[in-house]
């Protein structure tokens, strides 16, 4: 029987995330099990008038070929991968995920290889194509979230395709005032860190690029960062789980991480030269996300929440920051949490996760409810 919602979910990529035009080229990449959305997305593609390109994945022969990779190899993949981009003028990403470890055996070096590889083909889409990433409810998913299936699915669908419009209406203050601030200072416990974001652009992001969404990002001066900052959010990278995450900073450069798994975390942060600075610092305010669940998409969006990045900067907040990983750790500072405030130029802005300054009180999770449909 056909999921009407999935049709609604297709019809917002469509048109709210990545507004495609009549003759336009856009190439969907998906895992087989995305099927029931691909199928919209190409009926609704059609009666836009555009070009359908279908890529489909599967993680357990992106593991295979991952074992193996060479330096050779890589180059004709991103070659090609280069000049799809270029001939396409959009991009839809779904993920599916079925095992997040599936990727936890294959070493940090091939890894490296292959962000190394795919580096270029990824930035030029990313900073010149319009592009939209989304996940895809699975049984895994709704594990990690603590759901059910019937339960995850549901609420995925519900926070893909609220009204994203009101919500970049709400979050332009935000953006106005990041775009005015010089130093930025978070406080938490374990945390109290410093850096500048001064003549840094602010982006909204508000489903043009990631469904559920809800932030708005920049990134720090790059060697303006100081301190020390607990991450309280888990986060799964390249297959490997790691929590209770802490950064100790100096001059922009992680000088000491700590985690429950110190070893493997600081191999990932010596992967590059990039890999131990900041390439992104952003404030969620999602109000119907509100706990982890071990998956990026939704964790950095949690009300209440920043997160920073480490490695790569975003061409639209660039601090000129260049690497091979980009990985989110997410602080979470409503009162359950542990609390916590953010300052901008020693102006309380955000206490506890509720924002504190009149211009940004229609961010709050009861005022932002009341302007999105659920």
């Amino acid at each position: 029987m056909k999921d009407e919602r999935i049709t609604k979910l297709a019809a917002r990529l469509i048109h709210h995330s990545i507004q495609l035009q009549p003759k336009e080229r856009i190439l969907i990449r998906g895992h087989i099990n995305t099927k029931p959305l691909l199928k919209e997305l190409i009926d609704e593609i059609y009666r836009v008038g555009a070009y359908p390109y279908i890529e489909l994945e599967d993680d357990e022969i992106s593991r295979h070929l991952l074992q193996g990779n060479v330096k050779e190899q890589l180059e004709t993949s991103s070659q090609w991968a280069l000049k799809k981009y270029t001939d396409i003028d959009a991009v839809i990403i779904i993920t599916s995920e079925e095992n997040d470890v599936e990727m936890t055996d294959v070493p940090i070096e091939r890894h490296r290889i292959q962000g190394e590889a795919m580096n270029s083909p990824t930035l030029f889409y990313v900073n010149n194509r319009r592009w939209v990433l989304l996940n895809y409810p699975t049984n895994a998913s709704a594990q990690k979230a603590g759901m059910n299936f019937d339960r995850y699915q549901d609420f995925l669908f519900k926070v893909c395709t609220m009204d994203y419009g009101k919500m970049e209406a709400a979050l332009k203050p935000l953006k106005q005032l990041m775009e005015r601030t010089d130093k930025v200072r978070i406080v938490s416990p374990g945390t109290d860190l410093t850096f500048s974001i001064k003549g840094m652009p602010a982006i909204i992001c508000a489903g043009k690029k990631n469904l559920p969404d809800g932030e708005v990002f920049t990134a720090p001066i790059k060697e303006s960062v100081n301190g020390r900052i607990s991450f309280n959010a888990p986060t799964t990278y390249e297959g490997i789980t790691f929590s209770d995450m802490e950064l100790n900073l100096e001059k922009g450069k992680i000088i000491k991480a700590i985690s429950n798994q110190p070893a493997k975390m600081n191999r990932i942060l010596d992967i590059d030269e990039g890999s131990r600075f900041i390439g992104e610092f952003a404030i969620g305010i999602n109000p119907y996300i509100l706990e982890p669940m071990d998956d990026t998409l939704f964790d950095e969006k949690i009300s209440g929440s920043l997160h920073l990045a480490l490695g790569l900067a975003y061409g639209e907040a660039d601090n000129g920051n260049r690497s091979s990983i980009h990985w989110d750790m997410v602080l979470i500072q409503r009162p359950e949490y542990g609390g916590g405030d953010i300052y901008f130029d020693d102006v309380l802005i955000r206490r506890d996760g509720v924002f504190i300054l009149p211009e940004l009180h229609a961010l709050n999770p009861n005022s932002l409810k009341q302007s999105l449909f659920y």
